[in-house]
């Protein structure tokens, strides 16, 4: 049978629990099985003599069987095997005197124990490692590992030429000198599970590389499943010294494992790019990873293999960028309306503002389809450059639509784009001292100036702009066509269209109409604008609002809806560093806004151990104050209510019970009474592996009543969102929050993205130390947004000095979130702040370090495009192309950055 690195394991393996085992830890394939990378490597076994022994320590040494027995087990079922072993001429070496130890093996294996015995014959010769310890006065080490060493003359000392043909036997090492080496050499450690350990993943492993270089050879029946290691690799042949470049002649010519994996494993990186940079051969990599000779090798071989990874995504994320330019667009020249809506807003924009506007401008002028990545901080402004780039589309005949992952953001981004366009006729341009002192990301200015553009006879018109979230949306079809209506006589050049899936049939099929007519316009959807039903066959730009809220297939359904690609802008204002962005969006031209606009005050940020009554209660009277001056406060909360067992609006798990917010008995006594019933009720306190778990999350329900009964909070109405409430319920509470009808609102994480209210000035997240940086400063950007003083509360029951106090000490110590999203990768892996779909082992990227292989990464990217320039269908490197075509397929999600 020929193996390669396509064929599955369990056409190799007879033993399908392993099969199985392999298979849930993501290793179907030989190919998987290489590539599943150990995460260090043991120090080497030392050599001792029996006499040198140290109980518990794990040492190696060689021996001769002196005898050996099979005793069945009538207790139960199974047999004991005992072997006598003396060292006596390994002593010699070690100039000690010699002696005896025992070996033992349980098995309930017949065909096991009769294989073992076979090698531990009486007068075999076998080096062995293992742990030892004492048992009745004697020596003794219970499932060692044994290698057996061919009698007679072999091969010179250090050479390997395969498993030696004795006899019945096969053995394996030559010598014992080459057997002492194999056995003593630093072991490999891979994350294991309960159902399979790391020992028998490497034996998996050694078995399909020898496999693979047609040196393998198969354990009897299920022999392999309980085998000490047996391995049967190469000795120095094939593995380079640290730090020199490799001599492929030798690395060829080598042993049987060595050259047969050569020409098993072809190499992937260019010859030139392996040689510059003293990489390992691509099979000498694999040897060195699972079998190595030393630390250095290991190191040396997973560095290889690093680079490889850094080379083969930059030379995919470079070809797809290079193919998105042979792609047609429409280009959208046009900037005088965009000129115009610049100098009607009521606000200077920040340098940062202009400068991607430009670039966008130029960008989108070109023929083939604009890719930019728009990365801001929370309030940083990208709405206006958005809607500058619209207007730029729409200024030039065509069509351009914005996505919102949320009907709630939709409806607030229509309302506040219309207010926008509304001021394009309604101000007067030139210079305007007023402008210096407007806010671009309070809603209120916005609002100010789209009242004083409207028509002072229009009641309705007024009150739409006014109260956005309570007037838009799906209320009724002749208020959505009123809206509609009113939209396009206020903006006059630009229809601005709303298109969500909460609204009435008609309004829905007017919206729709709107964008199949192909006329200039402006469409702000939600999903609905991926469906089968959207239609805009002008379609010249699309923006998506939050990118990672959208999945690829839905992102390409739009780019794909007509034959002209669009042009694309996403925007994020989580913040990703630019080592991140560099490796996840390297297709992307990527804008960073990092200036935040005039008028937004620092946020003050708090960490409120949550066991401290009074600074709780302190902090509930500060909000009181807070409110009763007029503004609003946020309360987060991870869970919806407390009998739901999931989370609520993200994926965070775990956390600490409620505190004691107030200094007064009565409540005192509320709290411990509610800590004893939720404990009462919570799941036990010890998991399936032993660890305690953690107290349960705080919910919606629990902490709105809680709170609602407080002193401070006397005569205060209270409001709750979540992910559970339809889209009239969400637009409901959002409007009362608004107007001040109910000044507190209690959420889940819901509120996370695009809710703007001006007037709110605190927020208080529970369970603080449970969430990601990037998520609680996403949070923490909800407040201040009208150029009020603000407040970010944190609760926390974190340990002191502990990894989440160490996070929530990152948030509280700065605003800038390029250092919080550094500290975010270096706290939780690239994986866990760029989402799942993005993570090492769903993106094919199962070594390299976003955060600490920048150099790697930008040298890999370096030589990639010098390489594409010469030969961008890489018809020069067959390997390399097949491996950029593997990586692509499967990996759609990294290359169009999800």
């Amino acid at each position: 049978m020929s193996i390669t690195l396509n064929t599955t394991m369990s056409s190799i393996m007879t033993n399908k629990r392993r099969v199985g085992a392999l298979k849930s830890l993501g290793v179907v394939t030989v190919g998987d099985a290489l590539t599943y990378y150990p995460f260090r490597v043991a120090d080497p076994v030392p050599l001792r003599a029996l006499r040198e022994a140290r109980i518990g320590e794990r040492m190696a040494f060689s021996a001769s069987v002196r005898s050996m027995r099979v005793v069945p087990m009538n207790v139960r079922r199974g047999y004991r095997l005992e072997a006598v072993v003396d060292d006596g001429d390994f002593a010699v070496s070690r100039h000690v005197a010699g002696a005896a130890a025992r070996l033992v093996f349980f098995s309930y294996k017949k065909q096991y124990v009769d294989w073992l015995s076979m090698r531990l014959r009486s007068g075999a010769i076998v080096v062995i490692a293992g742990e030892p310890s004492e048992f009745n006065g004697q020596l003794q080490f219970t499932h060692p590992e044994i290698m057996t060493v061919a009698p007679g003359s072999g091969p010179a000392d250090g050479e390997y030429s395969g498993v030696v043909q004795m006899s019945a036997l096969k053995y394996d090492a030559d010598t014992v000198e080459a057997g002492l080496r194999r056995i003593s050499r630093p072991r490999p450690v891979y994350h294991a599970s309960s159902r399979i350990s790391s020992e028998h993943i490497h034996e998996s492993i050694v078995q399909c590389i020898e496999l693979l270089a047609g040196t393998g050879q198969d354990l009897p029946g299920d022999a392999a499943t309980e085998a000490p290691q047996t391995m049967k690799p190469m000795e120095d042949g094939g593995i380079s010294g640290a730090g020199t470049a490799p001599a492929d002649a030798e690395f060829r010519s080598g042993n049987a494992v060595a050259v047969g994996l050569a020409r098993a494993i072809p190499d992937v990186l260019p010859e030139s790019v392996r040689e510059s940079n003293h990489l390992l051969h691509r099979a000498e990599a694999f040897l060195a990873i699972h079998d190595p000779l030393s630390t250095a090798d290991f190191k040396r071989a997973i560095g290889t293999m690093r680079y490889e990874e850094a080379f083969v995504s930059q030379t995919a994320l470079l070809q797809s960028r290079s193919n998105v330019r042979k792609d047609a667009a429409l280009p959208c020249a046009g900037v005088a309306l965009r000129d115009r809506f610049i100098e009607s807003l009521p606000f200077p924009l920040t340098g940062g503002q202009r400068e991607v506007i430009d670039d966008i401008g130029v960008d989108m002028a070109r023929e083939y389809p604009m890719q930019r990545l728009l990365q801001g901080e929370v309030g940083s402004g990208k709405t206006v450059v958005a809607v500058a780039a619209m207007l730029q589309a729409a200024g030039s005949g065509h069509q351009a639509v914005l996505v919102a992952p949320t009907q709630v953001l939709a409806e607030q981004h229509h309302a506040t784009i219309s207010a926008m366009l509304c001021a394009i006729d309604g101000v007067e341009t030139g210079d305007d001292p007023s402008r210096d002192a407007l806010s671009p990301n309070d809603p209120a200015d916005l609002i100010k100036v789209a009242e004083s553009a409207a028509d002072d006879g229009d009641a309705k018109g007024r009150t739409a702009v006014k109260h956005p979230v309570k007037h838009s949306g799906a209320r009724s079809g002749k208020q959505d066509g009123a809206a509609h209506a009113q939209s396009d006589a206020n903006t006059r050049h630009v229809p601005v269209i709303l298109l969500t899936g909460g609204m009435k049939l008609a309004a829905r099929r007017r919206a729709l109409a709107l964008a199949a007519s192909g006329d200039p316009c402006i469409i702000v959807a939600t999903h609905a604008a991926f469906s089968k039903t959207f239609q805009a066959p002008n379609l010249a730009l699309v923006v998506i609002d939050e990118q990672h809220r959208f999945g690829v297939e839905q992102r390409e359904s739009l780019r794909t809806k007509n034959d002209v690609v669009p042009h694309l802008l996403v925007m994020t204002a989580t913040p990703i560093p630019r080592t991140a962005a560099m490796t996840w969006f390297g297709d992307l031209d990527i804008s960073w806004l990092t200036e935040l606009p005039g008028g937004r005050k620092p946020i003050r940020t708090f960490i409120v151990p949550e066991d401290d009554g009074r600074m709780m209660g302190s902090m509930f009277a500060h909000i009181r104050g807070r409110i009763d001056a007029g503004e609003r406060a946020y309360v987060v909360c991870p869970r919806i209510d407390a009998d739901d067992e999931s989370d609520g609006d993200d994926d965070t798990s775990g956390a600490s019970q409620i505190g004691v917010y107030d200094d007064s008995d009565a409540y005192r006594r509320e709290s411990a009474t509610a800590a004893a019933n939720t404990a009462a009720s919570a799941p036990s306190q010890e998991d399936g592996d032993g660890a305690p778990s953690r107290p349960p999350l705080h919910s919606v329900a629990e902490i709105e009543r809680r709170l609602s009964s407080l002193p401070q909070f006397r005569g205060i109405r209270f409001a709750t969102l979540t992910g559970r409430d339809d889209d009239a319920t969400k637009q409901q509470v959002m409007a009362d929050f608004a107007d001040g009808a109910t000044p507190v609102l209690v959420a889940t994480t819901v509120i996370e993205v695009g809710v703007d209210v001006p007037q709110a000035s605190c927020i208080v997240i529970f369970d603080a130390d449970r969430y990601g940086l990037s998520q609680l400063h996403q949070l923490r950007g909800r407040v201040g947004r009208g150029g009020t003083d603000s407040w970010a509360f944190l609760i926390s029951r974190a340990e002191d000095g502990g990894p989440a106090q160490q996070r929530l000490q990152v948030i509280q110590g700065t605003l800038d979130g390029a250092q919080i999203a550094q500290a975010d990768l270096e706290f939780r892996g690239a994986g866990d702040v760029l989402g799942d779909a993005q993570s090492g082992g769903k993106s094919g990227l199962k070594l390299l370090r976003v955060v600490k292989d920048v150099k790697i990464i930008a040298d890999a990217r370096e030589r990639a495009g010098r390489l594409l320039a010469d030969d961008p269908d890489l018809s020069g490197e067959v390997e390399l192309a097949g491996a950029v075509l593997d990586f692509t397929r499967g990996n759609e999600t990294f290359l169009t950055s999800s």
